[in-house]
């Protein structure tokens, strides 16, 4: 991924707080000579002394899975908030034109199938209550007994190995500091609720280097 240096994160943790506020990946491979992608939930499971790994399961009737043989290399992309920026909204009267602001992650890594039935049924389970926890009424995950084995034989489980992570937030760091507030209350005050939580990242990076600066 192209990353001009501005944009450039590179901070563990806010990486990973990024990609589990932004779960819903999209998971891509070469499977038999061809481009192929995946668009799943993904949970990040870091280690101290490696980058972690990435945890998901996908369906069985889903031919993605047949590529992870533990030594071919996958692209998992984290999308963050985005949207369209207007030179009318920057404090400078400098010429500019119109661009996209947004924020991703891109986690690479060597996937491979985990065939351990326990394991998948745990991470099941653990999926559930990562995406239940915040529900007035969490779904509790009880099935049939039956109809549960049946469910787990019909995904896959699988871990990725993480080789490298990019970070790029492209939040409007090359301009000057007032054009940066100009843009942020422009964004804040948009209809669309993904703009208004890109204003919110953008500020809220925004305050970090001017603390840190």
């Amino acid at each position: 991924m192209y990353i001009p240096k501005a944009f450039q994160v590179s901070d563990s943790r806010v990486l990973a707080e990024f990609i589990a506020s932004n779960s819903f990946a999209t998971l891509i491979s070469s499977v038999q000579g061809s481009l192929f992608a995946t668009h799943l939930p993904l949970i990040l499971e870091q280690y101290r002394s490696s980058p972690g790994m990435l945890l998901g399961h996908m369906a069985r009737a889903n031919r993605h899975w047949r590529a992870f043989d533990g030594q071919q290399e996958a692209l998992a992309i984290f999308h963050g908030p985005h949207a369209y920026i207007s030179p009318s909204w920057y404090a400078s009267s400098s010429p500019a034109v119109p661009t996209w602001n947004y924020a991703v992650v891109h986690v690479y890594g060597v996937p491979r199938v985990v065939a351990d039935e326990q394991w998948l049924s745990d991470f099941v389970d653990r999926l559930v209550s990562i995406y239940e926890a915040d529900k007035p009424r969490p779904w509790p995950g009880i099935l049939p007994a039956d109809l549960r084995a049946s469910l787990l034989t019909s995904i896959v489980g699988f871990t990725m190995d993480i080789t490298r992570v990019e970070g790029k937030f492209k939040l409007g760091q090359n301009r000057s500091l007032d054009d940066q507030r100009a843009m942020v209350q422009h964004l804040e005050a948009q209809a669309d609720p993904v703009a208004q939580v890109l204003g919110k990242l953008t500020k809220q990076r925004f305050n970090q280097h001017a603390q840190t600066g």
